[in-house]
């Protein structure tokens, strides 16, 4: 046994917590990071850490999906010396390019308002310096798209003569794909975010037939998806309108937007629910909405129906149509970034909305702790938006079911074509109580043992 026969897995995020997705894969000398994202909530402290292994030692990065908790930690890694390709679908890299540049303009845009009126200098960026947060302009974000690669579904990609992956489908987003990776006599599999088997606009993930060694995702480890959500969905806003406020629907804009928008105008057109004027107020999903016009073969809506559904629903471009949109007071639902109602264009209309009692805020995925969508989620009565607070006296919903992440049956359905047992699986991307829960129920149908690793843990694993 030599040192280029090791396999060494260290969880760098996600790890006791669902955000800031990192894990670092080192065979034999060669490191591989899977994925790179920025932490969330009440973790976000931890992206001001120092990044506990030199950039310049990481070979390549491999993207399961393009989300912020995947994706957002790119320009600090290439900051710092990363001169590596950075790897994923097509998709995700378009995506991902939109995603971290909407970003960048949001930090810019964050310390305007605190009242940083220069550009942050180069040495003072991505570092714990300017307003005491982690922060990247779009600058940062170009030198990260030049190391971009994309590879096609299904197809082995050699890293070393020894070292090979390939993406497979996964549903979850546009893009999304698990990774499998060969190294040497192992197979070692990444599942990034799992989606769900009857998606609305995705097809059903593709499931691994082998992995020796499996880190897994537990987000809803611990639940199951109502089988009612459409009805449930028109039920709410019929309620809702009958207040004769405005529906306030804070989305990921990636997917999630892009569905409601879906689900609305089918709604609409069949009568299942008022025939409101609906909005999508978020130009980062305005611009993942031509990504789907020009990736067909990742999602199940037909050409004439995305046409059709925007024409519909007015998509707003500008600032100033948003301030529109707020002073017209007819009732109105309006789609708008950012789904944990952590910053963008919902944030705008909560602090003219949210203490109007005929305003409802309808929650439609998942709120990690520590930000504002969980805190009213969670029955705040107050929250604080841009250094202000504001007294909760709209009406707060939440839809279970519309979110991109399997549920517990789903996940244990995805582990049901593995061929024998795999030699170790580290359940990750969960909050405690979700990955032990999981842990149990793969241990109750499988047989099978897990470990659920603790962040920045560093885990050897010997070749047979």
């Amino acid at each position: 046994m030599t040192s280029q026969d090791d396999i060494q897995i260290q969880f760098l995020g996600a790890a006791g917590r669902v955000t800031g997705s990192k894990h670092l894969l080192t065979l034999g000398s060669h490191n591989i990071l899977i994925d790179c994202g920025l932490f969330q909530g009440e973790d976000e402290k931890l992206n001001n850490k120092p990044f506990v292994v030199d950039p310049a030692t990481i070979h390549c990065v491999l993207l399961t999906h393009a989300h912020l908790d995947h994706t957002g930690y790119l320009p600090a890694l290439t900051k710092h010396h990363f001169k590596g390709r950075i790897y994923s679908t097509a998709p995700t890299l378009q995506i991902a390019e939109i995603i971290l540049n909407d970003s960048a303009k949001i930090m810019e845009e964050e310390l305007k308002q605190h009242g940083h009126k220069k550009r942050v200098p180069a040495k003072k960026r991505l570092d714990n310096t300017a307003n005491g947060h982690f922060q990247y302009t779009t600058e940062d974000v170009s030198a990260v798209t030049e190391l971009f690669s994309a590879v096609a579904l299904d197809q082995w990609t050699f890293i070393t003569d020894d070292i090979s992956f390939r993406y497979r489908y996964s549903g979850h987003i546009v893009g999304a794909c698990f990774v499998e990776i060969r190294f040497k006599d192992k197979w070692l599999v990444f599942s990034g975010d799992i989606g769900r088997q009857s998606d609305f606009l995705l097809y059903p993930p593709q499931k691994p037939e082998r992995a020796d060694i499996l880190v897994m995702e537990s987000t809803y480890g611990d639940r199951l998806h109502p089988e009612d959500t459409y009805q449930r969905l028109a039920a709410c806003i019929s309620h809702a309108a009958i207040k004769g406020g405005t529906i306030i629907i804070p989305s990921f804009a990636v997917e999630r937007s892009q569905m409601l928008m879906y689900l609305l105008w089918h709604m609409k057109i069949s009568g299942e629910i008022p025939d409101l004027p609906v909005y999508m107020d978020s130009p980062m999903g305005k611009n993942v909405l031509e990504i789907f016009h020009h990736n067909a073969k990742w999602h199940k809506l037909p050409p004439e129906e995305c046409t059709k559904m925007c024409n519909t629903i007015k998509r707003i471009k500008t600032i100033n149509e948003t301030f529109t949109v707020i002073n017209n007071k007819e009732p109105k639902i309006v789609i708008a970034g950012s789904g944990m109602v952590t910053g963008g264009r919902v944030l705008t209309y909560l602090q003219f909305y949210i203490e109007n009692p005929s305003t409802t805020v309808l929650l439609a995925g998942y709120q990690a702790l520590g930000t504002n969508g969980r805190l009213l989620q969670d029955g705040a009565k107050e929250i604080i938006i841009r250094d202000t607070s504001y007294i909760v006296k709209a009406s707060v919903e939440t839809i279970d079911g519309l979110s991109g992440h399997a549920d517990y049956n789903e996940l244990l359905d995805w582990l049901s074509c593995i061929e024998g047992k795999p030699e170790n699986i580290f359940i990750v991307h969960g909050e405690p109580r979700a990955s032990a829960s999981l842990k149990d129920k793969i241990k109750e149908k499988y047989g099978w043992d897990s470990t659920l690793p603790a962040l920045n843990e560093s885990i050897r694993l010997l070749r047979e």
